[in-house]
């Protein structure tokens, strides 16, 4: 099994969030118990996971649901009520994606796609690493990319010494026209240069890459 990156160093239903890790903070009742009636749906249901670093577990041992949220309201109760990225141990991971998708590259939805990375400093990690994942965030439960937002699986922020990591994952990396219009309005929402290039790669390279770098499919 693997995820976008091989770890090397009434409301939200929230699962087993004090058995994940001790960062991850539970939800409070109070703060998912609105009525219904009184929130704002989301387009899709969405489900949040967290991959905790730990050697002495098996990969998917280290996968853990911590909740599913379908309205605006319970997606900010969840986002307020849990660590930031740049508070996470080096080797751990968030990831969103639609419900019924699971983060890793074999499942039927993911292993025909690809991502859009985007490879952060180790200075960006105090400077730019939250406001990116949060603008990331948004992007997918707002459905940012309009006619092309069903191309969007889910997205993935890896923290790691030597720079942590940030992609969209799109379902078909042979659809051109659609996966290079993510890239650029996903490098337009986070208010990147037109210098700054960010490269999308589909999962087959990346699972069968020989080297430490995977070539790009499209840059933008």
């Amino acid at each position: 099994m693997a995820a976008a990156e091989p770890a090397t160093g009434g409301g939200p239903e929230v699962t087993e969030v004090k058995e994940i890790d001790p960062v991850i903070a539970e939800v409070p009742s109070d703060a998912v118990t609105q009525d219904r009636y009184l929130k704002h749906p989301l387009q899709n249901r969405w489900a949040l996971w967290y991959f905790k670093n730990d050697k002495t577990k098996s990969w998917t041992e280290n996968l853990r649901l911590i909740a599913k949220f379908d309205t605006v309201e319970d997606f900010w109760a969840l986002y307020n009520h849990i660590q930031q990225p740049s508070k996470l141990l080096f080797g751990c991971d968030y990831c969103l994606f639609k419900d019924g998708i699971k983060p890793m590259w074999e499942d039927d939805k993911n292993k025909k796609g690809g991502r859009w990375l985007m490879t952060l400093t180790k200075q960006q990690r105090h400077n730019d690493l939250d406001r990116y994942w949060l603008e990331t965030l948004l992007c997918l439960i707002g459905e940012a990319f309009d006619e092309h937002s069903d191309e969007v699986c889910g997205a993935v922020v890896n923290v790691r010494p030597k720079g942590d990591k940030i992609s969209i994952w799109t379902g078909n990396c042979q659809s051109r026209e659609a996966v290079t219009s993510i890239g650029q309005s996903y490098k337009e929402r986070l208010g990147l240069p037109m210098k700054a290039l960010i490269g999308y790669q589909s999962h087959d390279d990346t699972s069968s890459k020989s080297g430490s770098t995977t070539k790009n499919l499209y840059t933008v």
